[in-house]
């Protein structure tokens, strides 16, 4: 099955997407595509045709997705809680991703027409180191891509992203690039894995469990959450319709929470900033009274300076992510 299907709605799907679309639309909708073992269990068939099922349905959800003009879509694909299962799942779901992403690289035109790019989210050191590979090629390859976007949480929990978010930071400290005191919540949200995208504004997970599994929860906090009861194997377009919907009802006062959560963000950093220059004057000084010119001087001044060591430590972190799928891409990784 093609990670991206081809196809237009029907007459009546056409019509309901364009009603949604004179409403405000979400512009990245995350999915934790919940339910295949349930699924498979229904239909008394393997566990391995659920989630074959389950991969199914994300390739007819993405091509919905298009149509509505959702241009970024991140799934959850495989928690790092999921290798507590038994050896013979886990050992199913590596082979199924192999088989997957083997086929998307045969994809490349389609792919291409349609400007996919696919990022794969998670410690990927976790998994088999052929799977790796056949990941890497995938990033690499759509890396150019920008009209739209697939995020794939692999091998991944929300705890541990944010735990290697503060690494990442305690990594640029060390390596001289930035200063503890540049570490902030702001910082930590561009160490993220998603930190190329903009954080959801609609999370839905199936299946009818009400919790998020450890999955995007520094990201969604001002999303818009909606769990809805159907399998994902049986998920359908009415279903995505209806939480785009509930989305349409609460956006006003998710727009609202997300201006007041950036501008508490711009008064700690303002804060900071003043806290910085401060002891800086201080010791400059030796404790003489400095004049507000002089101090809006070096505020302005400190400000721009630690905007330049954030944006060069940014840089070398996604440098660093770049080289990591390139070398699994070289020959002595293969060898």
């Amino acid at each position: 099955m093609s990670w991206i299907r081809e196809g237009e709605l029907s007459l009546l799907e056409r019509l309901t997407a364009n009603v949604l679309k004179a409403g405000p639309m979400p512009k990245h909708v995350a999915f934790i595509m919940d339910g295949n073992r349930r699924y498979a269990q229904k239909r008394h068939v393997e566990r391995q045709e659920g989630h074959t099922q389950g991969f199914d349905k994300l390739a007819e959800t993405l091509r919905w997705c298009l149509n509505l003009g959702i241009h970024e879509v991140t799934v959850y694909a495989f928690s790092i809680e999921n290798f507590k299962r038994s050896k013979e799942e886990v050992g199913g779901l590596m082979e199924l991703a192999k088989e997957k992403f083997l086929r998307l690289l045969d994809e490349q035109e389609n792919l291409e027409k349609h400007g996919v790019c696919i990022r794969v989210l998670g410690d990927l050191t976790l998994l088999p180191e052929d799977l790796q590979r056949h990941i890497a090629k995938a990033v690499v390859s759509t890396r150019a891509h920008n009209k739209c976007f697939l995020n794939v949480c692999f091998a991944y929990t929300s705890r541990h992203e944010i735990a290697n978010a503060v690494k990442e930071m305690a990594w640029g400290v060390e390596q001289g690039l930035i200063k503890s005191s540049d570490v902030s919540e702001a910082l930590l949200n561009e160490c993220l894995y998603t930190s190329s995208s903009p954080n959801p504004d609609l999370l839905i997970r199936t299946s009818g469990e009400v919790r998020l599994s450890d999955f995007l929860l520094w990201q969604t906090s001002h999303s818009c959450i909606v769990f809805q009861s159907i399998l994902w194997p049986e998920y359908s377009f009415w279903n995505l319709c209806e939480a785009i919907l509930q989305y349409q009802q609460n956006h006003h006062a998710i727009q609202k929470a997300r201006e007041v959560h950036r501008e508490g963000q711009a008064v700690q950093q303002l804060e900071s900033d003043h806290s910085c220059v401060a002891e800086l004057l201080q010791h400059r000084g030796n404790g003489k009274p400095v004049d507000p010119q002089c101090r809006q001087t070096a505020l302005q001044s400190y400000a721009a300076s630690r905007e330049e060591r954030v944006q060069r430590f940014i840089g070398a972190l996604q440098q660093k992510r770049d080289t990591f799928f390139d070398h699994l891409l070289s020959p002595t990784a293969v060898a």
